[in-house]
């Protein structure tokens, strides 16, 4: 019996890492008795087809780590494992550190297998992991648990940024020079645009995952996102991330109301991974160069949570101050404002940044000079 027969799946969230077993599951026989396995009949396109969708597939297998590899290599579908276990431990130890390496809860993690005894070894230990056996494998991807609502453009490339995530990390360890050298030699390059269609979805979800860096912990549907998308008034823009590894995706969004003397931040949000790269601050920097440009005085909607410290904090670097004319400062539902007198700005100069015009909407994106 899998796991996914004794709990309903109604009530499970959709599945972010499969993790296969590799003898008799995702190839014919076994490694160490046949040598020259090959892939079940029609695995390679379930396995290109889950990674379309965003989920990330890893490894749990009983075998020697690089004869098994080196197997995959020759198969042509390593590049699709972000998390490789392959040892002689227990699966479930093997499947624990992937969620945990991952950070992934348990109940989004999948593992299949051929051997009853297996799955059932990583259901006693691990009993929120779905298991299913290995005769299941090419109707994973026509399960609804397999199926997210919305695949976004982060989503398909998600292996690709974890993957680029791990070689950054793996360089930045070995990296003698200071934080700043090893910055400047990413070759970052951040780009703030406005929403579209395709962005909204992760856009809505920055909103609903993003706490430590969230301004005012307020969630935004994804109809109240196009809402204020359609009003002249509003601008969405999602900033995303690129350096020489690859791409880190969307990775912050700005709510701006436009008002007759000022502009409001109503929300800003980055996601945690990038605050080392100083995104925060370059955003927050480049709004006030924009309200500079435009003449008006920048307020910004900050609420504290246990968690947002590190947003607060930016904010009152940048300048911001409790706003002062009482009509626009009063509090509602713990948002207070904040203001700040806006000036010229420079580009961070380990960013190389591309964005709107948002004085004269400028629908291009423009470099914002490191040196005026």
């Amino acid at each position: 019996m899998t796991t996914e027969a004794r709990q309903p799946n109604e009530a499970r969230p959709t599945i972010k890492c499969l993790v296969w077993d590799l003898d008799n599951t995702l190839w014919r026989g076994t490694l160490v008795e046949d040598g020259e396995v090959v892939l079940h009949e029609g695995l390679r396109e379930v396995i290109t087809e889950l990674d379309s969708r965003g989920i990330l597939q890893a490894v749990a297998s009983r075998n020697d780590h690089d004869h098994a590899w080196a197997r995959l290599e020759k198969l042509g579908v390593a590049e699709y494992f972000v998390l490789p276990h392959i040892n002689w431990g227990a699966k479930s130890a093997s499947v624990r550190a992937i969620a945990e390496e991952l950070n992934f809860a348990l109940s989004t993690i999948a593992f299949i297998d051929d051997q009853p005894a297996e799955r059932a070894e990583v259901e006693f230990h691990l009993p929120e992991v779905r298991c299913y056996p290995a005769e299941e494998a090419l109707g994973l991807p026509g399960r609804p648990e397999f199926t997210p609502a919305v695949v976004t453009g982060d989503a398909r490339r998600r292996r690709q940024m974890y993957q680029a995530g791990v070689r950054r990390e793996a360089e930045r360890t070995e990296h003698t020079g200071t934080d700043e050298e090893f910055l400047r030699s990413l070759g970052l390059e951040l780009r703030i645009e406005r929403a579209g269609d395709e962005a909204i979805s992760r856009v809505e979800e920055l909103t609903l995952r993003t706490s430590q860096m969230n301004a005012t912990g307020v969630h935004y549907s994804d109809q109240a996102l196009r809402a204020l998308m359609a009003d002249e008034e509003h601008e969405v823009l999602v900033a995303s991330l690129v350096d020489r590894f690859g791409p880190h995706g969307a990775i912050g969004v700005i709510l701006l109301e436009r008002r007759p003397d000022s502009w409001h931040i109503k929300l800003l949000a980055t996601s945690c991974r990038v605050v080392s790269f100083g995104v925060g601050a370059a955003l927050l920097r480049w709004l006030s160069d924009e309200a500079a440009r435009a003449g008006v005085l920048l307020t910004a909607g900050f609420r504290r949570t246990e968690r947002n410290r590190m947003m607060e904090v930016a904010y009152r670097f940048a300048g911001f101050r409790e706003h002062t004319d009482d009509a626009v400062a009063a509090e509602q539902d713990g948002v207070q404002t904040l203001a700040l007198e806006p000036a010229r700005q420079d580009a961070p100069a380990h960013l190389d940044v591309r964005a709107p015009r948002l004085f004269g909407d400028s629908p291009e994106l423009l470099p914002w000079a490191h040196a005026r």
